[in-house]
């Protein structure tokens, strides 16, 4: 049987007492623990991107890619579930140990899970206290610098049928867990706790996924792409504080209440919904909510035929904006006014294309590829449709998954072009072209376009994330550091990539001890970035630890036999060849580049 070996976040869970339980009622509580898997658990686990191994009667063995999504995943069941014990009597309540592990596992051809990492995990649940979390130190040393949480040093203990003792951490629940992100890159760098991000003077909103009422799985799709659309649209405004995609829509399905997830956001405003497709027929419910109160500012619905599904968008958007009494500028109206001229049809397939795009992998980004040319077989001036095309190109060279890399780049940018001049108040034409230009080491016109993206859309995460790059690439990392804390505040749960930008500039700032922090919790997310290893391999030359640098080269080469030195500098763009150079010194100094 095919087995492979690997770095894991492994959580494993048990029901205290369940022989009592069941013993006392055996159909009752194989009932309810059926209604917590669907209801909470099952959801949870999905929302946090988490993969359940195997059901072992009353526990779970479960799979997760980051230590940080299995902390809040376990956060949030128990916090329920002393919601859903509140009243009870104690011989009646269920209630969990949870045990949290970040180690070595073999994963079978069945997708089976084995070895002393799930072993570890397993161990750590049997010492919890009932409702608790306990984590190994490689689990905790992975979340410290990353969410706020009370934690109990219980010091090294011997565990069943493990070797060597073992530190264990116990988490205290009862609040959830919040990203230091959320913060600043500030107060990030300097190592402090960060609580809530604050509510903006501005008026601020967080757009949640609207719930798919299709009754078909497969058209969730459709009601992300509408949720997605109106966040687009409330970006373009500037007296507006909008969250992005990434951070409100890791809400979706979850059971949290709105003011919880209001503070976690940093908003005052929440806007829910659903979306009901059924043949050429869509029903789309909205309803704006004021987390300080509870209460619906504005609610609608509106049953339209599918052709007027951007004329729904509009109308919400207009309505958010007379209910927040925002004061447009002249060219924010004309935005709004925009007739959006697309055939639906093709929008749909561009709404699938985005979805596949999400993935960055190499099969979603074909895949996205392709959709984005259906919709343009369908309405070949579908500027939106050929940026998504040119962005895919992009990321083709940028990770080397075409046969001629550079080809990709030149169709990357030729395709940029046209989406920009077919329409200019495109701010995803304008990210497309900014990422092209950037690649192809014309940073001036790269900046450019950011800036001309981020006139049409001050909230754009992408195009912050892009200004960002461009500023590191540039030789101004203060900046990007600046450009960087903006982008958290819009999107507190932000993408790991973003650490990599964060250890990208304190790198070139020479503040090598910062870049180690950011890119140990971008691999406590994304154990399998040679990129991030690699860096880390050249941090720890310049801070003199050559034994931890080449665990960290050997680390990148076994991710990317292929990892080269030379094909970097060849791709990385930096307008100063001593900032690679910096990069290649600390390896040097380490023993690992002649």
């Amino acid at each position: 049987m095919g087995e492979m070996r690997k770095i894991a976040a492994i959580l494993v869970s048990d029901v205290v007492g369940y022989s009592r339980l069941a013993g006392a009622d055996e159909d009752r509580i194989l009932a309810r623990l059926r209604t917590l898997r669907s209801d909470l658990i099952d959801p949870t686990i999905a929302v946090h991107h988490g993969r359940v191994v195997k059901r072992t009667g009353d526990g779970s063995l479960v799979e997760f890619r980051s230590v940080v999504d299995a902390v809040r995943c376990a956060i949030e069941v128990q916090n329920a579930m002393v919601e859903r014990n509140a009243g009870l009597p104690p011989e009646r309540r269920i209630e969990f140990r949870i045990g949290i592990h970040l180690g070595d596992v073999v994963e079978e051809s069945d997708g089976d899970l084995m070895g002393d990492g799930v072993n570890i995990a397993a161990r750590l649940e049997g010492i919890c206290e009932p409702g608790s979390i306990c984590l190994s130190e490689p689990a905790y040393w992975q979340v410290k610098a990353r969410l706020d949480l009370v934690i109990d040093d219980r010091g090294a203990v011997q565990l069943k049928n493990i070797a060597d003792p073992v530190r264990v951490y116990s988490l205290h629940v009862g609040l959830a867990a919040q990203p230091k992100s959320a913060a600043s890159a500030e107060t990030y760098a300097s190592g402090g706790r960060a609580a809530s991000p604050s509510i903006p003077d501005k008026p601020s909103i967080a757009v949640l996924a609207f719930n798919n009422m299709s009754g078909d799985a497969e058209q969730e799709y459709f009601s992300d792409g509408i949720s997605e659309d109106i966040i687009t649209d409330l970006s373009k405004l500037s007296e507006l504080h909008v969250i992005a995609r990434n951070s409100s829509f890791v809400y979706k399905k979850a059971a949290v209440s709105v003011p919880d997830m209001a503070k976690a956001l940093g908003v005052r405003y929440l806007l829910e919904g659903s979306v009901r497709k059924a043949g050429n027929r869509v029903r789309v419910t909205a309803q704006l909510i004021d987390s300080s109160s509870g209460g619906h500012v504005w609610a609608s619905r509106f049953d339209r035929d599918l052709t007027d599904i951007f004329a729904v968008q509009d109308e919400v958007t207009q309505e958010i904006v007379s209910a927040l009494k925002l004061k447009l500028t002249a060219d924010e109206r004309d935005q709004l006014a925009r007739e959006r001229a697309v055939n639906v049809e093709a929008y749909e397939f561009l709404l699938r294309g985005r979805e596949q795009s999400l993935a960055c992998t190499r099969p979603g980004n074909i895949a996205a590829r392709n959709l984005a040319g259906a919709a343009i077989a369908i309405d070949p001036a579908y500027a939106a449709a050929r940026a998504l095309i040119a962005f895919t190109h992009v990321l083709d060279y940028i990770n080397a998954w075409s046969t001629d890399p550079e080809n990709s780049l030149r169709t990357g940018l030729e395709l940029a072009q046209q989406a920009v001049a077919m329409d200019e108040q495109q701010p995803n034409g304008h990210f497309a072209l900014g990422m092209a230009c950037m690649w192809s080491r014309d940073l001036d016109r790269a900046r450019a376009e950011a800036q001309r993206g981020l006139a049409l859309s001050p909230n754009s995460i992408d195009l912050l994330m892009l200004m960002a790059h461009i500023q590191i690439f540039s030789g101004d990392p203060k900046g990007a550091l600046e450009t960087l804390d903006a982008s958290m505040l819009l999107d507190p749960h932000y993408p790991e990539v973003l650490l990599q930008f964060l250890a990208d500039a304190h790198f070139s700032l020479a503040d090598y001890e910062q870049a180690v922090t950011a890119l140990k919790e971008r691999l406590a997310r994304n154990p399998q970035s040679d990129i991030a290893h690699a860096l880390l391999a050249s941090c720890y030359g310049h801070l003199g630890r050559p034994e931890e640098s080449r665990r960290a080269w050997e680390q990148a080469l076994q991710l990317n036999p292929a990892f080269s030195i030379e094909r970097r500098r060849r791709v990385l763009p930096f307008q100063y060849p001593e900032d690679f150079q910096r990069r290649v010194e600390g390896l040097r100094k380490a023993g690992l580049a002649g």
